[in-house]
């Protein structure tokens, strides 16, 4: 495994002028503009929110926190920005005094490391922990608005998006998590996943003894392995054939970071009236509870999610949905008798993983669906921790008012007696 450190140049995120046309976006932009105007006789300018426009570790530090930002290689050339927060602000007079227990973070679906500390610092799980004593890594999975980068490919180029999350889970999750290890010298971390960031980890964990026993406990937050009963119109795609999503979408990126977005959410969403209408687009595709959200916060949210990633891997997704198993991708029988040397696809058995596991899950949360996260539960053999939050949706994990009170606390605690 090859590991590098060193001063980060960042790639532009990829504009909505070098996207392939897609209709369903811009026509969900046009409505939203019309509604937005029959709704608003009149809005009022608000000073745009600075972090609109900071990546992680610029926001890091606007809130007086120290930011380490670093780049892992993986086996297969893709180069990951990885953040720190070595330490908190409550406890900044002890820094360097011992080693600090590390929690690692890595985001869900479409999402990058922002969504640990895009709430204000009182109600962000990365700066909690850090404020806990914890020293703080937060991941971006390959091809996000901030791990855009290579060491031979371009994003201009397909092949750079052959991926989806089962390359997540068995290059990114090892080259981070021995990165980690090795940079901090602890022998093993706390793991915390939202969404995706469960599913690799129960691919990761259940398949790799070595890297598993490097994880002291992982924290699942609205989990996925299967989405058999999901609802979310995430996994509508399997309505849609293999062969026509590729030519729909294409073989690149799926829904980055566009200078479009950007402006809805400058322009648009910055005004006071119509931060209720912007939150509707996450309702769309995740569903949140606008009252559990500090609505103020929607510009900044809508500049750093979504993120993007390829279309390969929501494909892979769309092969989750249909088959209602968790499964390596699907190439079809020649394919997979090229990449497996067997006519199906392997699957994953969360049942092999033995890290002990805290869970949450939400009751209205139409991606982690309640009816399959009761099934998940049977499947994990050292399950130490659930907590079922009944109106929760998914995105209340990461960004709800109440999450310190119902959720972040008890992993602290959780953390704090497994130390």
């Amino acid at each position: 495994m090859l590991y590098r450190t060193y001063a980060v140049e960042r790639q532009p995120a990829l504009g909505f002028h070098r996207l392939k046309p897609k209709m369903a976006w811009l026509l969900l932009g046009v409505v939203l503009l019309i509604h937005g105007a029959v709704q608003c006789e009149e809005t009022f300018e608000q000073d745009l929110d600075p972090e609109v426009n900071m990546n992680i570790s610029q926001i890091i530090s606007y809130w007086g926190y120290p930011a380490e930002e670093h780049e892992v290689v993986t086996e297969d050339g893709y180069i990951l920005s990885v953040n720190r927060i070595p330490y908190g602000i409550k406890n900044k007079g002890s820094k360097g005094t011992k080693l600090r227990p590390v929690a690692f973070l890595q985001h869900g679906l479409l999402a990058a490391g922002s969504n640990w500390i895009t709430n204000l610092p009182n109600s962000s799980l990365a700066f909690i922990l850090a404020d806990a004593g914890y020293d703080v890594w937060i991941g971006n999975s390959r091809g996000n608005t901030w791990s855009r980068k290579h060491v031979t490919l371009s994003p201009d180029e397909d092949a750079y998006w052959a991926f989806s999350f089962d390359e997540m889970a068995k290059k990114d999750l090892p080259a981070v998590i021995n990165f980690i290890t090795k940079s901090t010298g602890q022998e093993q971390i706390y793991y915390v996943g939202h969404s995706q960031g469960t599913t690799i980890a129960f691919i990761a964990f259940s398949t790799m003894p070595e890297l598993a026993s490097k994880i002291k406990m992982f924290f699942a937050l609205a989990p996925v392995a299967k989405i058999s009963n999901s609802k979310s119109p995430m996994t509508k795609l399997s309505i849609v054939p293999e062969f026509l999503a590729w030519e729909l979408f294409g073989k690149k990126v799926f829904f980055p970071q566009s200078t479009l977005i950007k402006w809805f959410a400058t322009e648009f969403c910055s005004h006071e009236r119509l931060d209720v209408l912007c939150g509707n687009i996450f309702f769309v595709l995740c569903g949140f509870d606008e009252k559990n959200l500090n609505m103020s916060r929607t510009p900044v949210y809508t500049t750093h999610c979504p993120a993007g990633t390829s279309v390969k891997n929501m494909l892979h997704w769309r092969q989750l949905a249909k088959s209602g198993k968790l499964g390596a991708f699907d190439y079809g029988w020649r394919g997979n008798m090229a990449h497996y040397n067997k006519s199906t696809p392997p699957l994953y058995y969360v049942r092999d993983m033995k890290v002990p596991t805290a869970l949450w899950s939400g009751g209205h949360d139409t991606l982690a669906d309640p009816k399959d996260v009761t099934v998940l539960l049977t499947q994990i053999p050292n399950l130490v921790y659930h907590k079922d939050i009944p109106h929760w949706e998914h995105l209340d994990f990461i960004w709800g008012l109440d999450a310190p009170e119902l959720m972040y606390n008890q992993i602290v605690k959780l953390m704090n007696q497994h130390a």
